[in-house]
Formats: C-alpha cells, sequence, structure tokens
C-alpha cells in the first residue's frame, strides 16, 4: 500500500518519545510535515532533530488552557491530528485520590478535546481531516492496578465516536486506535513497579506478560512501531471510509471477536 501524506501537516502531541515519537516518524516517512509537541523545549528540539526533514516542534503542555493557547497560536491549523499524550501509573484502586482522578481526566480526556475542538472546524471546512486518539486495551479490560486510568482511555472513547457523528458527512474522520501493553521506558519503569527489579528485562517482560496480561496472543510487548503502521494507515486517503471506530493493535490482548 502506497501511502502518501506529502501536502499534510501532522501534529502528535506527546512525540517527544515512545508511541508518540514512532508516530511521528511514520506519518514523515510517508510524507506529512510533522510537528513535534511535548513539555520540554530540549526533548521537543531532539525529536525535531532525529525526524529531519521539514519537521518542527511547539513545546507546549497540551494538558493546560495556556498551553493549548500556545501551541494554537503558533500552530493554528492541521490536517491531521494524533492524540497521543497520556499518562499512567499503578496505584492500588482505593488509594487513588480525587486529585489523581482529576489529574488523569485533565491529561487523559480533555487534552484531546480541547484540540479537537479547535482544529475540527476547519478541517471540515475543508472537506479533508484526520483525527487519531491513541487509546488502550485498558479502556475495554479494566486493570485493577490502574483503575483510574483505564476509566480516562474508556472515555476517550466515548469522545472519538462523539465527534465522529459531530463530523459526519463532511469528509473529516475521527477513530481511535487500542493499543495493547507496548515497549516503552515509560512501561520498562512501570513493569518493573509489578515484578522483581533485579530480573534480567526478557525475564522481567514474560513475567508481566505472564502475571498482568495472559490474555496477550502476542505474549509479548507491542513496538510502538506496530502502533505507528495503524495511526499512519488511519491518516491516508485509503481509509477514507473508517470513522467512528475503535480499531485495536493489541496483540489479541482483549478477549473479542468484535472490534
Amino acid at each position: 500500500m502506497n501511502i502518501d501524506l506529502a501536502g499534510k501537516t501532522a501534529l502528535v502531541t506527546g512525540s517527544t518519545q515512545g508511541i508518540g515519537l514512532a508516530i511521528a516518524k511514520g506519518l514523515a516517512a510517508s510524507g506529512a510535515r510533522v510537528v513535534v509537541n511535548g513539555r520540554t523545549p530540549d526533548r521537543v528540539d531532539e525529536a525535531v532533530a532525529l525526524l529531519g526533514g521539514d519537521a518542527i516542534g511547539v513545546a507546549a503542555d497540551v494538558a493546560s488552557d495556556d498551553g493549548t493557547a500556545e501551541l494554537l497560536a503558533q500552530l493554528p491549523d492541521v490536517d491531521i491530528l494524533v492524540n497521543n499524550l497520556g499518562i499512567f501509573e499503578a496505584v492500588p484502586a482505593r488509594q487513588v485520590t480525587d486529585e489523581q482522578w482529576r489529574t488523569y481526566f485533565e491529561v487523559n480526556v480533555l487534552a484531546a478535546v480541547r484540540l479537537i475542538r479547535s482544529y475540527l472546524p476547519a478541517m471540515t471546512e475543508r472537506g479533508w481531516g484526520r483525527v487519531i486518539q491513541i487509546a488502550s486495551d485498558s479502556a475495554l479490560v479494566i486493570p485493577e492496578e490502574m483503575i483510574h486510568y483505564g476509566v480516562s482511555k474508556t472515555a476517550l472513547l466515548a469522545v472519538s465516536r462523539g465527534f465522529a457523528k459531530d463530523a459526519s458527512g463532511t469528509g473529516v474522520t475521527v477513530n481511535s486506535v487500542i493499543a495493547g501493553p507496548t515497549h516503552t521506558a515509560g512501561v520498562r519503569d512501570f513493569v518493573y513497579q509489578l515484578v522483581d527489579e533485579s530480573l534480567p528485562w526478557d525475564t522481567a517482560q514474560r513475567e508481566f506478560m505472564r502475571k498482568y496480561r495472559p490474555q496477550s496472543l502476542l505474549e509479548r510487548l507491542i513496538e510502538p512501531e506496530e502502533i505507528a503502521n495503524m495511526v499512519t494507515y488511519l491518516a491516508s486517503e485509503q481509509a477514507s471510509a473508517t470513522t467512528g471506530g475503535a480499531l485495536r493493535v493489541d496483540g489479541g490482548y482483549v478477549d473479542s471477536i468484535v472490534p
């Protein structure tokens, strides 16, 4: 499949590392002008240098109103919006505080809502656009050790479906990608929160999957590039009839035959 995103500008939030950076690379490789976003200017600059080409960066905390305003001032319009920004941490269910619940909703849900609300009007006016949220298997299989995270990702699926209806008939598609357990630096730290820190990484990864993610049919962590492949497809013209969906790149983790 020849995916050509030449002439399209794509914003990927939280794209200085991990899944976000892999998505930025995938979109850039398909010809898009990629905008890297993160909170720290140095890390944004490093990611831009890594991408090369005509990639640019905007350092702004889109989990806040002020940060979103700063981003929009520098980047008033995009063709492709990938809401990748998200946080996660293992916390015993009964110990999650009200403040933690608010923080997870603000970062994992409202940050995406603000950007969709800001960029969608111009997309619909042009008759073309792509909005993609990076959700998680935790949206469907709520993990006992981080209920607050799972609930925020469930909400993100609803956000995507709702805005897809809002954009119906305009040529703009809105979708979610349900990412399964993925090999990133943050997940590596998370794995070692739950298994013996003295174990070698390969052993720790297998132990984590066996004990905490036994439903996985891959029986391994997913690589960020595998998530990026789906996002790049959804951003393309070839995905023009796919909207309002929650597409799984979960290694078969979610035990369902229906997407």
